[in-house]
């Protein structure tokens, strides 16, 4: 695989990510080097790769210190909740089966949530307690509740915005809420829109039940702008590509864009909050086994 390929750097973003971040917390590549099990060229290569993609410097080099540019402060912001939420998963995992070394764990979560939020850290759980079996059921956030309360599953990964009382939620990381277009649409262009400038382009929605919709609507209402649906379809990976073809545009957030996609994207961040995701677990009452 070519390092210039786009698959390379999406697979490679978080180790570049997490080397950054881990530098910046102790001041010292060496030291980073230390805690990551990597030898210090290793992580060099990573945060210099970082800085070749952003086209900025993120360390100022005096000697052996280094410190943060005000470009690294930002993306340190940015990075570090979501290196330190897909750091803790495993650990959250286990914790969660009990810290078995034998068995199987069930768990349930959405279709973007095992496409692009699990595959790293189940690797890195099944490397570290080799004994679990795991087994990923695809549902909704809904099925996925009804799973949980019948013990059906261990827990659930995924996205909530409203935790019932017998849940509990623990957030990992966040992703940003974006607006998504062809290349040649005419907002492509833009850096920032308006729910007005939105308003006369048909959108590609989830199904209806789904939380997206819900909350498109209440901002779309909450603005007095009125909105169209162009088409309901099921599945980020499905909206993306008939956004490509041009059938519509869409409201997303950023867990679902990766390095391949050539999609626009405009930050809807003034309209739309972040979507967290985490554990979801079911509170035992005294009474439970």
């Amino acid at each position: 695989m070519s390092a210039n390929s786009p698959v390379y750097y999406k697979q490679n973003r978080l180790k570049q990510l997490r080397a950054f971040c881990y530098t910046a917390q102790n001041g010292s590549i060496s030291k980073a080097a230390e805690k990551l099990f990597l030898s210090q060229p290793s992580v060099s290569l990573q945060v210099q790769a970082l800085e070749r993609e952003f086209k900025t410097k993120l360390f100022e080099r005096r000697g052996p210190s280094i410190r943060l540019t005000p470009e690294g402060k930002l993306l340190l912001e940015l990075a570090f909740p979501m290196v330190q939420g897909m750091d803790s998963l495993p650990d959250l995992f286990a914790a969660s089966c009990g810290n078995l070394e034998s068995g199987e764990l069930n768990i349930a979560a959405g279709e973007s949530t095992i496409l692009y939020i699990l595959p790293p850290t189940i690797k890195r759980f099944s490397e570290r307690y080799p004994g679990i079996q795991i087994k990923l059921h695809n549902v909704t956030g809904r099925d996925g509740l009804s799973m949980l309360r019948a013990d059906e599953v261990d827990f659930a990964v995924g996205s909530m915005l409203e935790v019932p009382n017998d849940i509990s939620y623990h957030p990992a990381f966040t992703y940003e809420p974006l607006l998504i277009t062809a290349p040649d649409h005419p907002l492509a262009g833009k850096s920032r829109v308006s729910l007005r400038e939105i308003s006369p382009y048909g959108l590609i929605l989830p199904p209806r039940h789904l939380s997206t919709w819900r909350i498109v609507d209440y901002v779309f209402q909450q603005h007095n702008v009125n909105y169209r649906v162009a088409l309901e379809a099921g599945g980020w990976e499905v909206i993306k590509k008939y956004v490509e073809m041009g059938l519509g545009i869409a409201i997303v957030t950023s867990i679902c864009i990766t390095a391949a996609d050539t999609l626009a994207q405009i930050p809807l961040g003034q309209y739309f909050p972040q979507r967290s995701y985490g554990i979801v677990l079911r509170q035992k009452n005294s009474g439970d086994d």
